[in-house]
Parts: structure tokens; C-alpha cells; sequence
């Protein structure tokens, strides 16, 4: 992986819907490919990637506190 070049468009914003692999396959494609060339992107995939891992242990009560 590079370093962020700071350069062109990040994902951040498509990393939710990447994670639940709710994305069409060429937008897949594209995110996945970013996600291996910037550092930066790949840090905030890791943390959403996280958050979702926990989302099957929420209850309906956590939901409506």
C-alpha cells in the first residue's frame, strides 16, 4: 500500500454500502481498488469494517435508547 497522494476522488463516503457489500460490482471494483492505494481510505475502511462486525449484536431496545 502508498501513501495517500492526496490527489483524486476518496471512497469514504461508499465505504458503509462497500462493507455490507451492498454496492454494484463495478463500484465494488473501484473502491476496492482505491482501498489498496490509499492509506487513508484503507485506515476509515477498517474502522467501518469494525462498526459493522458489531451491528448483529444490537438489540431492538439498544436501537430505541
Amino acid at each position: 500500500m502508498t501513501a495517500d497522494p492526496g490527489e483524486g476522488p476518496h471512497m469514504r463516503q461508499l465505504l458503509g454500502a462497500y462493507v455490507l457489500d451492498a454496492l454494484p460490482a463495478p463500484e465494488a471494483l473501484r473502491v476496492a481498488r482505491h482501498l489498496q492505494a490509499c492509506d487513508r481510505c484503507a485506515a476509515d475502511y477498517a474502522a467501518v469494517a469494525e462498526a459493522a462486525a458489531l451491528l448483529p449484536l444490537l438489540t431492538e431496545e439498544d436501537l430505541l435508547e
